[in-house]
């Protein structure tokens, strides 16, 4: 890799489409640094169900949650197998993940306070250049003239398969028709919000990757990069 070509590097795409594994270990090849723009709301929807804002079974307190933001913490902190999300100080990795916080993480980005607050925190993040961003809106409005975005996809099916091992093989007791509920209602969301909905941005190469492998994808990511960095 070119040390003086930096770029940031924008995935966008459907929940459990692959996008952050891509992402993960395309920085981690290319040494580049990985921020999960989803752990960031999920962080936020996990403070929100502790402080009784919002659960399951009840819509956000969007002024509760406005005022609840500026206590909220959101960092990174590097391990060796990966990352983990910090709220507050507090390493929630696995809380954040759980098919509870999945319920409520959509309708905690359809506020318009938390995407504000959230985005001007994943741009400073990204000031420097040299980061993998992956997310809903990263291509479209975060960084929108970032130099490499793509747009996963796959069958809601194929996604709730591969989100119900996962939660599997957490232990978490989950059945495989809940999982999909949870995606087809999250892609709902995600798509019909008022702020920032889920889009593909038009200059971002579209990859749907129902039938590749990890390994498949994780080499079409980094060639696009390699094409990428050639044509600057």
């Amino acid at each position: 890799m070119n040390s003086e070509k930096k770029i940031t590097i924008a995935i966008d795409g459907y929940s459990s489409s692959g996008k952050s594994t891509m992402a993960k270990q395309l920085a981690k090849t290319i040494g580049y640094r990985y921020i999960d723009s989803g752990a960031m709301y999920r962080a936020v929807a996990l403070a929100s169900m502790r402080a009784g804002l919002v659960s399951p079974h009840k819509e956000p307190d969007v002024d509760g949650i406005t005022a609840l933001l500026p206590s909220v913490d959101i960092d990174f902190e590097v391990t060796c197998d990966g990352q983990n999300t910090l709220l507050n100080g507090e390493n929630v990795e696995a809380e954040i993940r759980s098919l509870e916080v999945s319920s409520c993480v959509s309708p905690i980005a359809t506020i318009s306070a938390v995407r504000h607050a959230l985005v001007k925190m994943q741009r400073d993040m990204g000031l420097s250049k040299g980061i993998v961003m992956d997310g809903r809106d990263i291509g479209t409005v975060v960084f929108p003239d970032a130099e490499m975005k793509v747009f996963c996809d796959a069958s809601a099916e194929k996604r709730a398969a591969r989100r119900f091992k996962e939660l599997s093989d957490k232990g978490a007791s989950v059945t495989y028709e809940e999982v999909l509920e949870n995606v087809k209602t999250r892609d709902y969301t995600d798509e019909t919000r008022d702020e920032s909905p889920l889009r593909c941005a038009p200059d971002a190469v579209r990859l749907d990757n129902s039938e590749m492998t990890i390994d498949e994808q994780n080499q079409w990511l980094l060639n696009l990069y390699n094409e990428v960095l050639a044509s600057l």
